[in-house]
């Protein structure tokens, strides 16, 4: 172990980069924390002393490490007292020496204390309701991405790795824990607990976790591995379905990556609350989760939340691996945490879980979901220059995910998939327990491939924007079709059209006749491929990249629609919508595929086309077009229901249960009136019965409601949600109460902000669900109220919550407004999610000028 370690870091002193602003100096470095934390639940403040073995490698008299929000009571060197000095501001404390301490180990000690939070930062307090009505409060810690720092001194920063010692003292009936198992419990004179934790590996701190509470813990065995799950009270059972897919998983997983999971056990902790931020965190062997990604309450969930639950478990359980074992040296690299594990979730719930059919999902969702952000003004490289801590909070974005997942992917497709996992297990067993820098990955596979993948890599990674692939030519000549491709750039915007070069890789196929491989680069590239039947650019969708066909090659399409596989079939309809978005091509392309999806065609599809006119109606919310689009919509997608029916069928595809979910959700919002008579039947029940609605139903049910919501019904709303006492249909309340058409009942839903009606984290939901249907309204209150806003909005997320709060607005005026917020209240290195939402109105703007008259034409057939 300790020679993997050393070979790590060898590596990384040869290719890492130089440091950046702000980050910590090299003099001094961690080893070993050994801490001991005492909080107080009821009076929301804790205590905390540490002893950290340090390796001075420089003689210095200081030394710099991180704090923020800590009140520190003393330091010591060596046993002897030291001055200190902490920057609030940098998040910084210096400790100064007597005289330069000597070059190995010593020992840096401190005593501080500190408050608990409410939202998910640092040490946080989850307040909620038992089973049986009393109130509780669990205590967790967040620490990704900087505030490990708030919990304890650290050098809180992902390459100073270390181990860590953690006691703590929790109440007499409260269960704690932590990464590793207790190793002592002993109960104590005033009837508190003191738990001992094991020693952890060596490991950043943003993966260390502390947890306590009124809980209860189930537990299977998977090989040498103990599985457990967390839970409040009465509700653990519901974590079976989760325990089996981590069992399944971590079997997958120890063979992908070619090293067995190294920890004695893995929890997955249900916490009963919410989060801006994030929904899950992937802390070493004590993976916390909010109760909604891990447990499956079958009288309320969907089909939807099952699938949902299974690859957040298959996500953060890759961490464990890509982030945990090996860790990117800086935030710059983040893709490596997070592209590598939103790919992992979907390559194993590929090969685990085929009835889902995640490869082509991924097509139609977190595909577009990347190139829809990377083809504006906002883009940015996946590998992005991070020196502050709210552009460290930017970074985890749907370029870092999504377009992550999909660079990745494009890869393995281009390498083969035993090739790339030949070198993924090289890059495991060549850097565990160490950090990274993206260059030493490119290395692996391309020492496993036997040529270098770094010319396509960088292209992808170095630089923002999609390609676009043009076919100019094709011809016929001798059973075999010669093709002439351009490669060019795929934008929404002026500034995401700047020209750029890509070295592409493209598989290209003829339907009925064979397939061929090829880069493309430049203006030309020719390709010849046997057979002489539809072509098809970018067959099964393995690479990013927009396909732009001449008008005889998109007439093929449409004709041999029906022949296409699914990921073609997904990859042309989201193509097609943006090309035309884009300017590239007519809106009539796209309702000409459409066109071609029949009644029977895979649900999957249904559920895209009903995504695209959704897109579509969006375009047109509060102008003349939006009745006739709603009642377009309702004439289209009303069959495709009646087809499936509304009630869930047993033994159906859990796909064709999603389309239902999609369709209801749709069908609803756009005022169908069979969809919203079911609605108010359903929720009317729910006094009395809390479970009255379906399962298969409940979140598109609820969500006609809402949305449709006349006064009295938000007065029921509002009387279900302070009644209701399972904290995630609470939550999902919440947000349902900021849902609703009319600005009357979006004034009253803001007006419970200033209310001890719900929680801090619950306020910031529900300000984000007003947002969604009355930008100004809830942009304008926000900056009136912005220390109440700052109130519940977690650190992290303020710089990016406020601004994007008008993003949906159609307000020539708001992109001013969002500037002027920026220029008052936030630093220029922080204006990342201005400048995106800015860009995004932008788009939005001109993407509707430029489909108005197809759409106009289209909902007058």
């Amino acid at each position: 172990m300790k020679l993997a370690v050393a070979t790590a870091l060898l590596s990384l002193t040869v290719s890492a980069p130089a440091l950046a602003a702000g980050q910590l100096p090299r003099t001094v470095v961690p080893v070993l924390y050994d801490i001991s934390m005492k909080p107080d639940a009821k009076a929301m403040t804790f205590s905390g002393s540490e002893t950290v073995t340090v390796d001075v490698k420089t003689a210095t008299r200081t030394i710099q490490l991180n704090a923020a929000g800590l009140k520190i009571a003393s330091a010591t060197f060596d046993g002897a007292p030291a001055a200190f000095k902490i920057d609030e501001a940098a998040q910084l404390l210096t400790v100064t020496l007597p005289k330069a301490a000597s070059v190995g180990r010593h020992t840096l000690a401190f005593a501080w204390s500190g408050t608990i939070g409410r939202s998910a930062s640092g040490l946080f307090a989850i307040d909620y309701t038992n089973t049986d009505g009393s109130p509780a409060r669990m205590l967790a810690t967040q620490f990704e991405a900087p505030d490990a720092r708030r919990f304890a001194p650290m050098w809180d920063e992902p390459s100073f790795k270390a181990k860590f010692r953690l006691a703590a003292t929790a109440p007499g009936k409260d269960l704690a824990f932590s990464n590793m198992p207790a190793t002592s419990v002993t109960k104590q004179a005033d009837g508190t607990q003191l738990y001992r934790f094991g020693e952890t590996p060596v490991m950043s701190s943003y993966l260390l976790f502390l947890g306590m509470g009124d809980m209860e813990r189930k537990t299977i065995q998977a090989g040498k591995t103990e599985i457990g799950i967390i839970s409040r009270r009465g509700v653990v059972d519901q974590g079976d379905f989760a325990l089996a897919a981590a069992k399944n998983l971590l079997t997958y997983y120890n063979d992908y990556f070619g090293q067995p999971y190294p920890l004695p056990k893995m929890d997955m902790i249900a916490g009963p609350g919410s989060s801006q931020f994030f929904g899950a965190m992937e802390n070493w062997g004590a993976i916390f989760y909010f109760e909604n990604e891990l447990l499956f309450d079958a009288k309320r969930a969907t089909e939807s939340n099952k699938q949902r639950i299974y690859t957040v478990v298959a996500h953060e359980m890759a961490h464990q691996w890509f982030g945990d074992l090996v860790t990117m040296a800086w935030w710059d690299d983040l893709w490596l945490n997070e592209g590598f594990a939103s790919w992992m979730e979907g390559k194993s719930s590929g090969d685990l879980m085929p009835a889902w059919k995640s490869a082509a999902d991924a097509v139609a969702s977190e595909r577009e979901a990347a190139m829809g952000i990377d083809a504006t003004a906002a883009t940015h490289p996946i590998i992005r220059k991070i020196e502050t801590v709210d552009q460290i909070g930017e970074a985890f974005d749907g370029i870092t995910y999504s377009k992550g997942q999909a660079v990745i992917g494009m890869l393995e497709s281009t390498l083969g998939p035993d090739v790339f996992r030949q070198g993924i297990r090289s890059y495991m067993a060549k850097y565990k327990y160490g950090n990274t820098v993206t260059e030493q990955l490119w290395a692996e596979l391309s020492a496993a491939a036997g040529k270098p993948v770094a010319e396509i890599a960088h292209d992808f990674t170095l630089q923002g924007g999609v390609p676009l692939v043009t076919l100019t030519r094709a011809q016929c000549v001798g059973g075999k079709t010669n093709a002439t491709l351009a490669q060019g750039r795929f934008g929404l915007d002026a500034a995401s059209k700047t020209p750029q070069t890509w070295h592409v890789p493209l598989v290209v196929a003829t339907l009925g006749g064979g397939q061929a491989s090829t880069i493309v680069t430049g203006p030309s590239t020719s390709v010849t491929v046997q057979g002489c039947g539809t072509l098809v650019l970018n067959r099964g969708k393995g690479s990013y990249t927009r396909v732009l066909y001449d008008d005889a090659g998109h007439a093929a399409i449409v004709k041999d629609y029906a022949k296409l596989d699914l990921t073609d079939k997904l990859g042309t309809l989201g193509d097609d919508y943006a090309l035309a978005a884009g300017g590239y091509q007519d809106l009539s392309r796209y309702f000409a595929v459409t066109a071609q999806v029949g009644a029977t065609a895979d649900p999957l599809e249904w559920s895209t086309v009903a995504t695209g006119l959704g897109k579509i109606a969006g375009l047109y919310e509060n102008t003349p077009l939006e009745a006739p689009i709603r009642a377009r919509q309702i004439a289209i997608l009303s069959p495709v229901l009646a087809r499936i029916g509304i009630d869930a069928k047993p033994g159906e595809s859990p796909l064709v249960s999603n389309l239902r979910e999609t369709l209801v959700g749709r069908l609803g919002t756009n005022g169908d009136p069979a969809v919203m008579a079911r609605a108010r039947a359903y929720v009317a029940a729910l006094a009395k019965d809390p479970t009255a609605i379906p399962p298969a139903i409940r979140q598109p049910i609820l969500s006609t409601y809402a949305v449709n919501a006349t006064p009295a019904e938000w007065d029921a709303l509002l009387a279900l949600t302070k009644a209701e006492k399972n904290p995630v249909a609470k939550n999902r309340f919440v947000t349902l109460l900021g849902a609703a058409r009319e600005d009357a009942i979006a004034t009253r839903a803001l007006a419970l902000l200033k209310t001890d009606t719900i929680t801090p984290p619950q306020k910031a939901a529900l300000l984000r669900a007003v947002a969604a249907r009355h930008p100004d309204m809830a942009f304008d209150w926000a900056v009136a109220n912005k220390a109440t806003v700052d109130g519940f909005v977690e650190e992290s997320s303020r710089a990016g919550y406020i601004v994007g709060l008008g993003g949906g607005s159609n307000d020539p005026a708001m992109p001013g407004k969002i500037n002027a917020y920026a220029a008052t209240n936030l630093p220029e290195a922080s204006r990342g999610g201005a400048k995106r939402t800015i860009a995004g109105i932008a788009v939005r703007k001109a993407t509707a000028d430029r489909l108005r008259p197809a759409v106009t034409q289209w909902v007058a057939r």
